[in-house]
């Protein structure tokens, strides 16, 4: 049985052409950078690292890790069925939103509501990418569908989770790059949203203080609050009601206050398990045949491209609306900039910027109260995407 074995390993390794022992060499350097990243650089580890050791595992020869088709049959990897039973049909992603939604304190956007429009403003990139997408499909026609196009945008919203769901949904063959975008980004957050922020801001705009005043935020207002939302967003994006209703619903397990048990299980226990399980699931379509791609490397750049102009979205609707608010009510525009879904990452680097520029300046809460919205406003956004797909027939 082992003598067939090593047959079988070496007759696979000796039948590879040499750019297909080079494309394998490539994807174990790509993992291992992932796995460097994740130890190293503190990057999403506990994501980065799955998916770099995940990346190595689908990418040996005759990996028992991905189904493999011998003369006997079918013999089903581990991975495979991970994928099957827990992304192929949005488990996974939608249990990791309980955990989401448990972790996140609303306190912040229920003091100030009108931050809630940042969340949405900062959605901007998303579209402008998605059309975008479109426009390269025209010029190197076949690389992207709509529903790839789609996918792309949502990387944006630096929403690891929604990236997974909509790629998976719409079944599109760049799942791998675009999570890896998407997390990507996501940790490198105090890297590229400074620069971005200070092209597009001046100085005294910068300076600009908003004072906090806390307010005490009833208990029940904190139980109504994910109820309500998950009410409006199903009667505005149906097909949004999965995600935001499982992130609402992590956020009830908070707020009740008779299931702390709860809540902190799903906070911690179900939300790293389901990460370490999404990240080396999710390592089956890193496979060289479908990663190692030109539209890999245009995923990543589009992806970067959504993410830019999701924080210029942000930025440039609170310049917007300082036009029509008097002296003493102007809203620093850097606050706008933290409604992208990264959350708490956007929010501390809008307040480092801020005592930056003026070491009295605290712009924490707002921020964050900015930031909290965005999750909302990408799961939104990504149910919206959903609905105008159905109402295309896109699906």
């Amino acid at each position: 049985m082992f003598a067939d074995f090593i047959d079988a390993l070496l007759g696979a390794v000796l039948s590879m052409s040499g750019l297909d022992i080079v494309k394998m060499m490539v994807m174990w350097a790509i993992g291992g950078v992932l796995i460097y990243l994740a130890v190293k650089k503190d990057m999403e580890p506990s994501l980065l690292l799955p998916m770099g050791f995940g990346a190595i595992l689908v990418n040996l020869p005759l990996s028992g890790a991905v189904d493999q088709l011998y003369d006997t049959g079918l013999e089903e990897g581990a991975i495979d069925v991970l994928f099957r039973a827990g992304i192929a049909n949005e488990l996974f992603p939608l249990l990791l939103f309980i955990g989401i939604g448990a972790m996140i304190d609303f306190g912040p956007l229920l003091s100030n509501p009108k931050l809630l429009l940042f969340g949405a403003a900062a959605q901007f990139g998303i579209f402008v990418t998605l059309t975008l997408a479109c426009g390269v499909n025209m010029i190197f026609p076949g690389m992207f569908s709509l529903q790839d196009a789609a996918c792309v945008g949502i990387i944006g919203a630096a929403d690891g989770p929604t990236a997974i769901f909509l790629s998976n949904y719409f079944g599109t063959k760049y799942l791998g790059a675009i999570v890896v975008a998407a997390y990507s980004y996501m940790a490198l957050v105090p890297i590229i949203q400074p620069p971005v922020i200070r092209a597009i801001t001046t100085k005294k705009e910068r300076m600009i203080r908003m004072p906090y005043e806390a307010k005490e935020i009833s208990r029940t207002v904190r139980i109504l609050f994910p109820v309500v939302v998950t009410v409006i967003a199903g009667l505005v994006a149906p097909r949004s009601v999965a995600l935001v209703g499982f992130l609402m619903f992590g956020n009830l397990l908070r707020e009740c206050g008779v299931l702390n048990s709860l809540s902190e299980t799903a906070q911690n226990v179900l939300a790293n398990l389901i990460t370490i399980f999404l990240g080396i699931t999710i390592a089956t379509k890193m496979q060289a045949d479908q990663f190692l791609t030109g539209g890999t490397l245009l995923i990543i750049a589009l992806g970067l491209f959504a993410f830019v102009f999701d924080t210029v979205g942000g930025v440039l609707f609170a310049k917007l609306l300082n036009i029509f608010l008097p002296k003493g009510r102007k809203i620093n525009p850097m606050v706008g900039g933290a409604g992208i879904s990264a959350f708490p990452m956007s929010a501390r680097v809008i307040q480092k910027m801020a005592l930056k520029e003026d070491n009295q300046n605290h712009l924490l809460m707002h921020a964050v109260g900015a930031n909290v919205a965005g999750q909302i406003g990408s799961v939104v956004a990504g149910g919206i995407i959903l609905s105008l797909a159905r109402t295309f027939g896109l699906l």
